[in-house]
């Protein structure tokens, strides 16, 4: 009989010291996405920001909620339909797409104000509000697009985008950027700057892009910024980011392994507890 209730409250003991899974909602785009759709990065990518944190930390348990060209507008506009789920940390790692989509950056006051989704302040104000009331004590951190050089789609060339060297419809992308460390600064949430503070930039998103020099038709591997003044046909010219190109993204604009491993790292460095 002792022995029966020994082993019964070794049991107990064991169960009260099963560490306590941290569920993690993990919101964003394509770079969030292809965590678990690596097939579609031409198998470039061996893992992503999530599989990295997650086989690091086993006691927590990712649910992604990337969506492929995915702006905070779409989120926001979508909120209610995502089947969010209340979970210990939420990250939320947009911007990239609402500067290629001209989507209006607007001003603080949107946010304040909760004035809705028709610009990039006020998308992250419904965001926000919308994870607060799933829980309130969760952990959220705001992670800001990265630098961009030229994307080249690598399973259809004719979806290409210049990089953030030079203005779309009259926004950069740092101003995206300088709106999520905003954010953050008036809720005091934790924001990975992943813009100013990753050391991923222009000079160093591939190491060339492959292109025919105008004047001969020969291919040369250029680099940043000489290939910002070089054509590039998707009809006629080869894919200009071949394995080689690959530096901290693949195709100028996803990140690599290596450009993974710094958003893990630098994620990681934010995340309550983890740190």
């Amino acid at each position: 009989m002792k022995k029966s209730i020994f082993l019964l409250l070794l049991v107990f003991v064991c169960l009260g010291a099963a560490p306590k899974k941290t569920t993690w909602v993990a919101i964003g785009d394509s770079i969030t996405y292809l965590n678990d759709h690596k097939d579609e990065t031409g198998d470039r990518v061996t893992k992503g920001y999530l599989s990295l944190i997650t086989e690091k930390y086993p006691d927590i348990e990712y649910i992604n909620k990337g969506y492929n060209g995915w702006t905070s507008t779409n989120i926001a506009e979508k909120i209610e339909s995502l089947e969010l789920v209340e979970a210990d940390v939420y990250t939320v790692f947009l911007g990239t797409n609402d500067w290629w989509q001209g989507k209006q950056i607007g001003t603080i006051a949107d946010y304040e104000n909760q004035n809705g989704a028709s610009t990039v302040y006020g998308a992250f104000r419904v965001i926000t509000n919308k994870l607060k009331a799933l829980n309130k004590n969760a952990q959220i951190i705001l992670i800001t697009p990265m630098q961009r050089g030229d994307f080249v789609y690598i399973n259809n060339p004719k979806n290409n985008a210049h990089g953030s060297y030079k203005p779309k419809r009259d926004q950069t992308l740092e101003q995206v950027a300088n709106a999520i460390l905003e954010i953050g600064l008036l809720e005091k949430i934790p924001v990975v700057d992943l813009y100013h503070e990753s050391g991923i930039n222009l000079d160093n998103m591939v190491n060339f892009k492959r292109l025919k020099n105008p004047e001969n038709g020969e291919y040369v591997n250029y680099t940043y910024p000489d290939y910002t003044n070089i054509p590039f046909d998707p009809e006629k010219d080869e894919y200009p980011y071949p394995a080689e190109a690959t530096n901290m993204t693949y195709d100028g604009l996803h990140p690599s392994d290596k450009g993974y491993e710094i958003i893990a790292n630098m994620l990681t460095d934010k995340w309550k507890g983890l740190n």
